[in-house]
C-alpha cells in the first residue's frame, strides 16, 4: 500500500474500482490480465466442535498475486475459468459482483504486495486445522484493542473468534446473513446495521466486501463512531485502502489460507495509525 494510497478518503468500493479502471493507483489495466482461474471448494469439521462448515472461494492470479472472494457454497454464479486471458480493465465492469471483488483484489496486490507495506506480519504456525483456526483467531482479536465489558458486533460468525472474545471477557453480537446460532447456542442475528449501536466495536469478515454489504456497514459504524476491524481473506488487498476511511485496523490474509494446509500461513495485520 502506497503513501498516496493511504492519503485518500474513500467513500466507497465504487470510487475505489474507478480509480482502477483510471490506471490511477497501478499499471494499465487495459494491460493487465488475468492467467489463472479457479474455485477452492472445502468442507471442515475441527476435532472437537460440534458443527462442520463449507467455504467456497473463487480466485483470479493477475501477474504474481491471487485475489479471492468468498460466495456461497451453492453460489451460481459466472464460470471463474472465463476470466483467464481477460484484461483487468474489462473485468471491473463484470456484472457479477464476486467476479469484480476478486480481480480487483489480485490487481491491487500485484500493484501494492503486501509484503512492501507497512503491514506487520504475523505467522500462524503449524498445526491441525483447530489449532490454526485457534491461532489465527487470536491475532486477529488482538487488533480490536478491546477492554472486558464491552461489546463487538461480529459480523460473519467464527467460532474461533467467538472463543477468544469470550476468553478476554468480551461481549458480542454474532450477526451472519444466514442466521442460526452459535457453538453456544446463542442466536445469531441478521441485520448488522442494525445491531451496530447497541456495540461498541465492530470485526467484520472481507466477505462483506464480496457480498455488497462492506459500504452501508461501514457508513453506519462511521456514523455512529464505532471502530471497524476486518478479517480478510475475501479482499485482502482492498480493505486495507479504506484505513482512515472508518477502518482502523485490517487482518489480512491472502490465497493460501490457515485452512488449507498444516504448515505455516501468514497473516498482514494493518493500522490505521501506521499509514498515511
Amino acid at each position: 500500500m502506497t503513501t498516496q494510497a493511504n492519503r485518500r478518503t474513500l467513500t466507497g468500493i465504487t470510487e475505489l474500482v474507478e480509480l482502477a479502471r483510471s490506471g490511477a493507483i497501478g499499471p494499465d489495466p487495459a494491460e493487465s490480465r488475468v492467467s489463472v482461474a479457479f474455485t477452492t471448494r472445502q468442507g471442515a469439521r475441527h476435532v472437537s466442535r460440534g458443527r462442520a462448515y463449507r467455504n467456497t472461494v473463487i480466485s483470479v492470479r493477475v501477474g504474481e498475486a491471487v485475489g479471492s472472494c468468498a460466495v456461497e457454497p451453492d453460489w451460481a454464479g459466472a464460470d471463474v475459468t472465463d476470466c483467464v486471458g481477460e484484461s483487468v480493465a474489462g473485468l471491473l465492469a463484470h456484472p457479477d459482483t464476486a467476479i469484480r471483488t476478486a480481480v480487483l483484489d489480485a490487481y491491487l496486490m500485484n500493484a501494492h504486495p503486501h509484503s512492501t507495506s507497512s503491514a506487520r506480519q504475523v505467522l500462524v504456525g503449524p498445526g491441525d486445522s483447530l489449532a490454526k483456526s485457534m491461532e489465527r483467531a487470536s491475532a486477529v482479536v488482538d487488533l480490536l484493542d478491546a477492554v472486558p465489558g464491552q461489546r463487538v458486533l461480529v459480523v460473519g460468525v467464527v467460532n474461533s473468534l467467538l472463543h477468544h472474545l469470550r476468553a478476554r471477557g468480551l461481549r458480542y453480537v454474532p450477526c451472519d446473513l444466514k442466521g442460526g446460532r452459535t457453538e453456544w447456542d446463542e442466536p445469531v442475528v441478521t441485520d448488522a446495521e442494525a445491531a451496530v449501536a447497541d456495540c461498541d466495536l465492530v470485526l467484520a469478515s472481507g466477505m462483506t466486501v464480496g457480498n455488497g454489504s462492506f459500504e452501508p456497514l461501514l457508513r453506519k459504524a462511521v456514523a455512529a463512531d464505532r471502530p471497524v476491524v476486518v478479517f480478510a481473506q475475501t479482499a485482502s488487498a482492498i480493505v486495507p485502502w479504506f484505513l482512515g476511511s472508518g477502518v482502523t485496523a485490517v487482518s489480512a490474509e491472502p490465497y493460501p489460507f490457515f485452512w488449507l494446509h498444516g504448515g505455516p500461513t501468514t497473516l498482514h495485520h494493518y493500522r490505521a495509525e501506521q499509514v498515511g
